[in-house]
Order: structure tokens, then C-alpha cells, then sequence
């Protein structure tokens, strides 16, 4: 299947409200990383429950599609390598966990821990 036609994996259903979809992909760092047995993504809208992401074996990026993610707030969330917190060079920015699910999947930097920001602003 060829990358414009492959279908994501898709999760959430609307309510109410302004809501938007978002593609996050991610890759190993370099070209010769061994390749990892899962990647998944938790955040404020899984409500902190691990979704995989989907290996495309041609380009070597694992992706995920997700919808209906609610719209005009800023979300956490973490990119979880064989259930490990790793980084993520596309997020809008980096925050220090608030609450205890956040603390359980944060990046520990040398900063402190912190977990992954999107900005959701919709039009």
C-alpha cells in the first residue's frame, strides 16, 4: 500500500464543541536504530491510554491518525517507544507534568520531567 492511499488507525468520536484531527508520525533517530516492537501515543485526548501507532515498513515511520480532538486548548501528551517516554521533535513545546497520569509517562530532560504540548487552535 502506498503512503497517500494507507489507512491510520482512528480514534475518537465527537461530542459537542470544536474539535480537529491531527497526523502524528515518528521514526527511530537514526537511519540504523533497530526498529522498536511498538510505539503508541497517551495524552489528555486518549484520557491517558496508551494508542498504538501503525509501522509503515516502507518508510520505516510508525503513524496515527486521530480525530475529533477537541479544539482551542493546549493537550500533553507523550510518544511511549516499547512503553518508554521518548522524544518527539514535532510538538509545539514541552510542560512540567500537572497531574499524576502525566508524571507516570513524563521525558525525564535536564530540565526536569516534562511531557510533550499541542497547541489546538481551530478556526
Amino acid at each position: 500500500m502506498n503512503q497517500k492511499t494507507q489507512k491510520l488507525p482512528v480514534l475518537g468520536t465527537a461530542k459537542r464543541g470544536t474539535f480537529f484531527s491531527k497526523a502524528f508520525r515518528w521514526h527511530p533517530a537514526r537511519p540504523g536504530d533497530p526498529n522498536p516492537a511498538s510505539v503508541e501515543i497517551a495524552g489528555t485526548f486518549t484520557g491517558w491510554k496508551p494508542v498504538a501507532m501503525a509501522h509503515d515498513r516502507a518508510t520505516n515511520h510508525w503513524q496515527l491518525m486521530l480525530h475529533h480532538i477537541p479544539g482551542n486548548c493546549t493537550h500533553h501528551y507523550m510518544l511511549l517507544v516499547d512503553g518508554h517516554p521518548a522524544s518527539h521533535k514535532h510538538c509545539d513545546g514541552l510542560a512540567v507534568p500537572a497531574t499524576e497520569q502525566e508524571k507516570q509517562y513524563a521525558l525525564q530532560t535536564p530540565r526536569g520531567p516534562r511531557v510533550f504540548m499541542l497547541f489546538s487552535n481551530t478556526k
